[in-house]
């Protein structure tokens, strides 16, 4: 069976994996919210676990419970002065949240052009969509956003050399992830890339639904309603802000949700998620992965947007299913665009408002 990174959070989490899980998000709901105004862990436990690699752990209010973030760290950065500064890629997971998968699924540390980058690597509760949670308009944790910009990004810029220009990248809700935060906070992000991402969740609400109903979450404690708090939805989806999207060069690729030329002899097709097929609007018959189907309606109308809008933009929609094979071969594709972005003038770090 092909692992899959978004509609059930890797839909193919073992059931002890995806209880616990869910058990830790439970935990979440318990924990006192984050701070407002960017602040960095004041205890970090750090292990170097290879070449390059430095691992980071410490206590998340935003999360209420441990973050987790891996480092691929740039030559010469263990020999790093006060005041060395390298630019940063900040690579985010799908919704299984697994902050390991981009050096052990695709082995970033070993590809010769991110020698001279800070990697930024951080996790993710299960299916928390890069989103504080509205939580029946409670708010508290989970704090995802709240935990990669106000935590992690100044502890990399304050204690690991992190500079002032930065790009992102994510796959599946990771894509959903980069393209998101480059529109709710302008001038963080230089460029974004997106593979195989769920960029305009409000057009497909009830994929939504269905994935966070299928993990046993309440997919209402999200955004709420889709129409009574259309707001929310529309406040974090990327497809309504086109405008600040074309501010910066994009790259959006995904498959067809056919098979593929990198999907294996006897590919077997995903298992179904109840909800997620549009009974006005079913599947082509052909389609293995419908999850891929879904993002790629998504990811074509953004793109109509985004060049109506004058933007910068690269797109890659090609036949294949929601799996790694084609993320790996899209991130090596889409680097050239996300470095030649990291390479002007260097501004002063950008720091979110109080």
């Amino acid at each position: 069976m092909r692992q899959l990174s978004d509609s059930a959070a890797h839909l193919r989490l073992s059931r002890r994996s995806c209880l616990a899980a869910m058990a830790g998000v439970a935990a979440l709901a318990a924990a006192p919210s984050a701070a407002a105004a960017p602040r960095p862990p004041r205890a970090v436990r750090e292990t170097a676990v290879g070449e390059r690699l430095v691992d980071l752990s410490f206590d998340s209010p935003a999360l209420g419970g441990r973050g987790r973030v891996r480092l691929l760290t740039p030559a010469g950065w263990a020999e790093r002065r006060a005041g060395d500064r390298w630019p940063v890629l900040w690579l985010l997971p799908g919704g299984d949240g697994d902050h390991l998968t981009w050096t052990v699924d695709f082995g970033v540390q070993d590809l010769p052009e991110l020698r001279d980058v800070l990697v930024v690597m951080p996790d993710m509760p299960l299916y928390g969509f890069y989103t504080d949670w509205w939580n029946h308009d409670a708010g508290g944790p989970p704090r995802v956003e709240s935990y990669h910009l106000r935590e992690v990004l100044p502890l990399v810029e304050e204690r690991y050399g992190g500079g002032g220009r930065r790009v992102a990248a994510g796959l599946s809700q990771g894509g959903f992830g980069a393209l998101s935060y480059t529109a709710r906070h302008p001038g963080l992000f230089r460029a974004a890339a997106s593979y195989s991402g769920f960029v305009h969740p409000s057009r497909h609400p009830h994929a939504v639904r269905a994935g966070m109903t299928y993990l046993g979450l309440d997919w209402l404690a999200l955004w709420g309603d889709p129409e009574l708090q259309a707001e929310v939805w529309d406040a974090h989806d990327p497809g309504r802000h086109v405008g600040r999207l074309a501010a910066v060069p994009l790259y959006l690729s995904c498959g067809d949700g056919r098979l593929g030329p990198l999907d294996l002899p006897g590919t077997e097709p995903d298992e179904e998620i109840p909800g997620l097929e549009d009974p006005e609007d079913p599947f082509p018959e052909d389609v293995y992965s419908p999850t891929e189907a879904v993002m790629l309606a998504e990811n074509e109308v953004l793109a109509d947007r985004l060049r109506a809008a004058g933007a910068e933009l690269t797109t890659h929609f090609h036949s294949g299913t929601h799996s790694p094979p084609y993320w790996g071969r899209e991130l090596r594709a889409s680097l050239p665009m996300l470095l030649d972005a990291l390479h002007g003038t260097d501004g002063a770090v950008t720091r979110l408002p109080a």
